[in-house]
């Protein structure tokens, strides 16, 4: 590791003599979210759709990509909602464009659900942009480094994962 570290925010700069603790770490974890969270209402307010209509969208581009398919039951478990909403969010994704119901080739009763290609294509404009910049700024990270992180992340993942009321307070 350098000497000497030095990150794009303003007015923060740790020196040598300088230690980054716990409390810079949070900071730069909300500061991280604030953005994230700016970043993504900026999509939803680009393709008019709200939160979990953009998750939904995300799943839906992700299994295409990866060449698996995506139907109403599955999309409920994954967003964590009720058979009911995911109907209604499906429903408003259809009207608007965004999403299209097929029929499942292996299931005659099936329904098998795809972002729509012209929806499809903008969703994927946008989400991609935010994904090329991040993992640029991921790219330049040593892989030691890189390791350390994920599990740090991973760690925090845990914790805010797990239900307060059964950990004990430290």
């Amino acid at each position: 590791m350098t000497s000497e570290v030095v990150t794009d925010a303003p007015g923060y700069w740790y020196g040598e003599d300088s230690r980054i603790d716990s409390v810079d770490v949070l900071n730069a974890l909300r500061r991280y979210r604030t953005a994230e969270a700016a970043a993504q209402r900026r999509v939803r307010e680009e393709l008019g759709i709200g939160e979990n209509a953009l998750m939904a969208l995300r799943i839906l581009v992700d299994a295409e990509a990866e060449g698996l398919t995506v139907n109403s039951k599955q999309l409920a478990e994954r967003l964590d909602i009720t058979a009911a909403s995911t109907s209604a969010l499906v429903d408003r994704l259809v009207r608007s464009g965004h999403v299209e119901r097929h029929a499942d080739p292996t299931d005659r009763r099936g329904v098998i659900l795809t972002a729509s290609g012209r929806s499809m294509r903008r969703a994927i404009g946008v989400i991609d942009e935010l994904d090329s910049r991040a993992a640029e700024v991921a790219e330049h990270v040593a892989p030691a480094d890189l390791a350390v992180i994920v599990a740090f992340l991973n760690e925090m993942s845990g914790a805010v994962d797990d239900d307060p009321g059964t950990q004990p307070l430290r």
